[in-house]
């Protein structure tokens, strides 16, 4: 792809205007389920925040303009009868607008400002500049005019009030008027202009046509999604800031922007083979704060790192084809900090997640499995389950390969027999010949569910006995709609369209359960579950889950975790194609 083709249109009302490294977007939505008339400088910084609200004018009447959006990836546009403006990102903290005929407002999203809160207006003289100051990022926002004029409205207002400017063209209507707005900390020099607007936005479509050249080389006429798959990802990437030590794809721009301990792992994956830099970033991301006991954490965003609950030990079957998809090959400096790390994630489940004299780690909320209100919780929450042992089996056996990798042939052995017995009791202890239970830890009570959750030892693999894997093939084909795999079976009464884990389509159990079923030998059931969730996103997007039995978009409706597991498949399907 080249600049000459500026990558697919997407609407902003679904996936924000952004750019690789950039810890704000521009977007409508400005809150969960909130979402606003007029786009929105948005900030990842501190959360999110809407900051700057970015509203087009008539220019005979002041008033606001009818405008159609247009987005695609390095060019957003308002396109009125009688004018346009453009916004391209200059470099991650900077945006240039542009705008003919059409004047634009650029004004505080917030209009009370108190000692604590909101965001404050002023001139800055030394700078010669506009800046808006942010309570709530913690952050100044400044709008350097570079041709045209200003007209500033609440300057150095308190308490209730609009604050900000309008540009417009200047004595020639018929001119550009122009502005520059950076993201900065304190301070920084007045901006200079040193490229045009044209080369503005050529580097950034370069930018991102290198990017997807890089990521979906694969792509073709049968993969649609994969160059929009790739924007999402491209978009939601941040730079190191704070508590985020690495280049990291942030769950999404909207209000999901955070990274949560196993979504990093699909997104590194998607990645490994063009980006194999980035990918190894987002697999160790989450370990840069992993506790002493091993335990990792919930989630890490730009200053929060939460810790009261955790994510399921996935990262073993992650690391193991990271390895596979990477490039160039992990050195030897780079498997032992992995196993080191992966050791300790370990230990951290067979010690404070195992009950005295267990065999099984059990978790102690729906939310360490990552399916939070799946319905295998109903009965309780403190439960061993046989997907954690399933994950835990496999991060055992990549435990066991790295040794021997290592040259550790004692650990290799150790980790091997560990793999072994928890396997075995995960089969003697939950299996009960048509299907796996859970048991409470406090009530040794079992049950089972409708739930696909119940399913998950699917992705043990060749690692099944046959006699399991089909009757587990058997039961996740009754999930499988039209659109993919439902999490709770659609004639459950416990199923909802829109309730989260107990029933919506989601890309994690989609790429697990797929890869399971493929190592199983079940290739039939695996190929139909890829081409039905691709084409799930080729028609709806990428969105956080899907309504099962219409297809629909659910939720944070930019989310990478889809995007890459979107990529994974379309990747996997096009060499098996081309073979």
């Amino acid at each position: 792809m080249t600049a000459d083709r500026p990558g697919p249109d997407f609407s902003v009302d679904d996936i924000p205007f952004s750019t690789y490294g950039s810890w704000f977007g521009i977007s409508p939505v400005v809150a969960e389920k909130a979402r606003a008339e007029d786009l929105h400088l948005v900030s990842h910084q501190n959360g999110m925040h809407a900051v700057l609200r970015l509203m087009p004018l008539d220019a005979a009447t002041g008033e606001r303009a009818e405008t159609r959006v247009r987005a695609r990836p390095g060019l957003l546009s308002w396109v009125g009868a009688t004018g346009r403006i453009d916004l391209a990102y200059e470099s991650p903290d900077t945006v240039r607008l542009r705008g003919t005929g059409m004047p634009l407002r650029v004004s505080a999203a917030a209009r009370t400002l108190t000692p604590f809160s909101g965001t404050y207006f002023f001139r800055d003289a030394a700078a010669d500049a506009y800046v808006f100051t942010s309570y709530e990022t913690g952050r100044r926002y400044r709008v350097t005019v570079l041709s045209g004029t200003a007209d500033t409205f609440g300057a150095q207002a308190l308490g209730d009030a609009d604050r900000g400017l309008t540009v417009a063209a200047g004595s020639d209507a018929g001119e550009p008027w122009e502005i520059a707005v950076e993201e900065l900390d304190t301070a920084r020099p007045a901006y200079a202009s040193t490229v045009t607007f044209g080369k503005v936005v050529e580097t950034a479509r370069n930018s991102f046509a290198d990017f997807v050249d890089r990521v979906a080389p694969w792509r073709s006429a049968a993969t649609p999604a994969a160059e929009l798959a790739a924007y999402v990802l491209w978009s939601a990437t941040v730079r190191p800031v704070a508590l985020v030590t690495r280049a990291a794809v942030l769950m999404s721009k909207h209000w999901m922007d955070k990274v949560w301990s196993w979504d990093h792992c699909f997104n590194a994956l998607a990645l490994a083979p063009g980006h194999p830099e980035l990918a190894w970033d987002q697999f160790h991301l989450p370990f840069d704060h992993q506790d002493e006991t091993g335990a990792l954490p919930d989630s890490v965003t730009h200053s929060e790192v939460l810790r009261n609950f955790v994510k399921p030990p996935i990262h073993g079957w992650a690391f193991g084809h990271l390895r596979r998809r990477l490039t160039t090959p992990p050195g030897r400096a780079e498997l032992a900090e992995t196993y080191d790390r992966l050791e300790r994630w370990t230990d951290f489940w067979l010690t404070a997640r195992r009950a005295p004299g267990a065999a099984l780690p059990h978790y102690q909320h729906g939310n360490d499995s990552g399916w939070d209100n799946a319905t295998t919780f109903d009965p309780e929450r403190v439960v061993v389950t046989a997907d954690l042992a399933a994950f835990l089996v496999l991060q055992l056996r990549e435990l066991a390969d790295l040794a021997t990798r290592l040259d550790r042939p004692d650990a290799a052995r150790r980790w091997t027999r560990a793999a072994e017995t928890t396997q075995a009791a995960m089969l003697d202890e939950l299996w009960k010949g048509d299907r796996f239970v859970a048991r409470a830890v406090d009530s040794g009570d079992t049950w089972d569910s409708a739930g696909l959750l119940d399913l998950m030892p699917i992705v043990l693999g060749e690692h099944l006995p046959e006699e399991v894997s089909g009757v587990l093939a058997a039961r996740i084909e009754a999930h499988l709609t039209p659109y993919g795999l439902a999490t709770e079976v659609t004639t459950s009464p416990h199923y909802l369209s829109d309730g989260y884990w107990r029933g919506p389509i989601w890309a994690p159990a989609t790429v697990l359960i797929e890869d399971g079923l493929r190592r199983a030998g079940h290739r039939r059931l695996a190929d139909e579950i890829s081409v039905r969730f691709r084409a799930l996103c080729e028609a709806h997007g990428f969105a956080e889950n899907f309504d099962a039995l219409t297809g629909t978009g659910l939720r944070d409706r930019a989310y990478t975790w889809t995007a890459a597991s979107y990529l994974l498949l379309a990747e996997a399907h096009a060499h098996r194609d081309g073979n």
